[in-house]
C-alpha cells in the first residue's frame, strides 16, 4: 500500500523472513527449452559486465600513464596543449561546459516532460492520448547530427531574443554575463537543445508510471472532494515520483555524453581564453572535445590525454546511471 508520500509501507517495515516475493522460488522444468534460456539469459548478464570491466580496464591503463606525466593539475587546470613532449592539460572546462548543459536540458525537460506525460494520462481524451504519446516519441527516433545543423541554423536564432532578456535583467550574476561568443553557438542554445533531445525519455517513463497509479488512490481522492488538481498532487504525482527521479537520471546520462550535436552547435574557444562561469559563453564538452581531435591521436601520450578525459566522463555517466537504477529498484518495492 502506498502513502501521498510516495514512500510505500514496504520501505518502511522490517523485511519479512524467507526470500522475497518478487525473486521467485527458482523452480525448473527441467525441460531443454528452459536451460537454454537460462544459459543464454546468465551468459548475456555476464557479457555486459565483462565488456563494462574491459572498457574500464583500457581506459584506465590508458589514462594513468598521461595523467602521471601531466604538468598541470588534471581536475582544476584549463589548460590544454598535449602537442610536443611536454604534457599540460586539465578538465575544467570540459567538465563545466559539461555538467551546465546537462544541467540547462533537465531544468527545461523535466518540467515539461512531467507536464505532457500528465496531459496524456489525465487530461487528454482517449482519441488524442495514443497520437500525442507517439509525437512525443518520433523525437528520440530524429539523428542527432540533425537537431545540430537545426539548432545552429536555425533554432540558435530564435534564442538570441531570450538570451538578450537574460543578459539585460540578469547580466551582473556571473552565470548571465556577456561574452563575444556567437549568439547561435552558447552554452545555452545547447542546454536548450539537449532538452528537446531528452524530451522524449522523461516523457514516456513519466508517463507510462502516471498510468499505473491506483484507480482506487484516485477515486478516493475524488470522493473527499478533491479536484482533479489536487486528486493529481496528492496521489499521481507522489506514486510516480521515483519513475520521475529515474527518467531523470536517464536523460542527464544521455544528455551527459551527447556528441554529435554539441560539436555541431557549440562554439569552440582559442587557447589561452579567459575563465568564464557565463552560459553564454562557448567551450567544448568532454565528449566534443574527444571527437573534434580524433584525429590527432598520433602518440600514446597525446592519445591518453583525451581518454583520460574519456575517462572522467565514463565515471560521470557510470554513476548516474547507477543512481538512476538505485530509484528503479526502489520503485518495485511499491504495491497496490
Amino acid at each position: 500500500m502506498t502513502s501521498v508520500t510516495g514512500v510505500s509501507t514496504a520501505d518502511n517495515s522490517p523485511a519479512a523472513p524467507g526470500p522475497s516475493p518478487l525473486s521467485g522460488d527458482g523452480a525448473s522444468t527441467g525441460r531443454l527449452g528452459d536451460r537454454l534460456f537460462g544459459g543464454a539469459a546468465r551468459g548475456a548478464g555476464l557479457l555486459v559486465i565483462i565488456l563494462v570491466v574491459l572498457i574500464a580496464t583500457f581506459l584506465l591503463s590508458q589514462a594513468i600513464p598521461a595523467i602521471a606525466h601531466d604538468k598541470a593539475n588534471f581536475l582544476t587546470s584549463t589548460d590544454w596543449n598535449v602537442d610536443g613532449d611536454t604534457l599540460s592539460f586539465g578538465i575544467a572546462n570540459l567538465l563545466w561546459v559539461t555538467v551546465i548543459s546537462s544541467v540547462i536540458a533537465l531544468l527545461i525537460a523535466v518540467p515539461l516532460g512531467v507536464g505532457v506525460a500528465l496531459f496524456i494520462t489525465q487530461y487528454s481524451p482517449r482519441w488524442l492520448a495514443r497520437p500525442a504519446a507517439s509525437l512525443v516519441d518520433l523525437l528520440a527516433a530524429v539523428p542527432s547530427i540533425v537537431y545540430g545543423l537545426w539548432g545552429l541554423w536555425v533554432f540558435g536564432a530564435h534564442l538570441s531574443g531570450i538570451q538578450h532578456v537574460l543578459q539585460d535583467a540578469l547580466g551582473w550574476f556571473p552565470l548571465f554575463s556577456d561574452t563575444t561568443v556567437s549568439e547561435g553557438g552558447t552554452i545555452f542554445v545547447v542546454g536548450v537543445v539537449l532538452a528537446i533531445m531528452v524530451l522524449p525519455i522523461v516523457t514516456a517513463i513519466s508517463r507510462e508510471v502516471f498510468a499505473q497509479t491506483p484507480v482506487t488512490h484516485k477515486e478516493a481522492a475524488l470522493a473527499l472532494g478533491a479536484t482533479r488538481w489536487e486528486m493529481i498532487r496528492t496521489t499521481v504525482l507522489p506514486f510516480g515520483r521515483p519513475g520521475v527521479i529515474s527518467a531523470s537520471m536517464l536523460a542527464l546520462g544521455r544528455a551527459l555524453g551527447e556528441t554529435v550535436a554539441v560539436l555541431i552547435i557549440l562554439s569552440a574557444l582559442s587557447g589561452g581564453t579567459a575563465w568564464s562561469w557565463s552560459i553564454f559563453n562557448g567551450g567544448e564538452t568532454f565528449a566534443s572535445k574527444i571527437a573534434n581531435n580524433a584525429a590527432e591521436f598520433d602518440t600514446p601520450q597525446k592519445a591518453g590525454a583525451f581518454i583520460a578525459a574519456g575517462l572522467v566522463l565514463f565515471v560521470l555517466t557510470f554513476v548516474v546511471n547507477a543512481l538512476a537504477r538505485i530509484v528503479i529498484e526502489r520503485r518495485k518495492a511499491f504495491t497496490e
